[in-house]
């Protein structure tokens, strides 16, 4: 449960203002379709989140637990530090309804828009940590889902009331916090 909790949360406010989030708001804006958009975010997510899972998973087996540890409270720091930089939304990567239909639009777009992003390494990263890769992969999909359904059905009236500064700092004060934690080998403590 610790495994699911703890992913849940990281994504979601590792997704706050993030480039996949902005691509939420400006599909939205440009489909006015949310069913198909939400469903495509939500394949998209779990597809890319699957294969992260499994090399974090993959990692953790190939690693002695000192060596891995280390890795681990490493890319836990450094993704505090990547937290505080903002992104932007690719409007390219939304521009393609004619082709795939607006379900198959978002999910490309979405596929692609993870593939390196913060939220895909924090997958990475959480199922290396705890070596768990259903709870880790549903838990970053629900993360997912808790901060992009809203920005499909409240788009720029939500962006515009929240404080993305504060909550990028939350969020990379959770990735120092447990970097920390883990080079230290603390343990469970959540």
């Amino acid at each position: 449960m610790e495994a699911f909790l703890i992913s849940t949360g990281v994504v979601t406010l590792g997704e706050m203002g993030d480039k996949t989030q902005l691509l939420a708001f400006l599909l939205a804006a440009k489909f006015k379709r949310p069913l198909p958009i939400i469903l495509g975010i939500f394949t998209a997510t779990i597809l890319n989140h699957a294969a992260a899972g499994a090399v974090g998973t993959w990692i953790a087996a190939q690693l002695g637990p000192s060596l891995l540890r280390w890795v681990i409270g490493i890319g836990f720091i450094a993704m505090a530090g990547w937290m505080l930089i903002p992104d932007k939304a690719d409007e390219e990567a939304a521009d393609g309804r004619q082709r795939f239909g607006v379900f198959g639009t978002t999910v490309l777009a979405f596929f692609l828009a993870e593939m390196g992003d913060k939220t895909q390494i924090a997958t990475v990263a959480l199922a290396a940590r705890y070596e768990q890769l259903v709870p880790v992969v549903a838990g970053t999909t629900l993360g997912m889902m808790l901060a992009d359904v809203p920005a499909v059905f409240l788009g720029d009236k939500l962006a515009r009331k929240l404080s993305m500064p504060l909550v990028h700092g939350i969020a990379a004060l959770i990735f120092a916090v447990l970097g920390v934690l883990t080079l230290l080998n603390v343990g469970h403590l959540f």
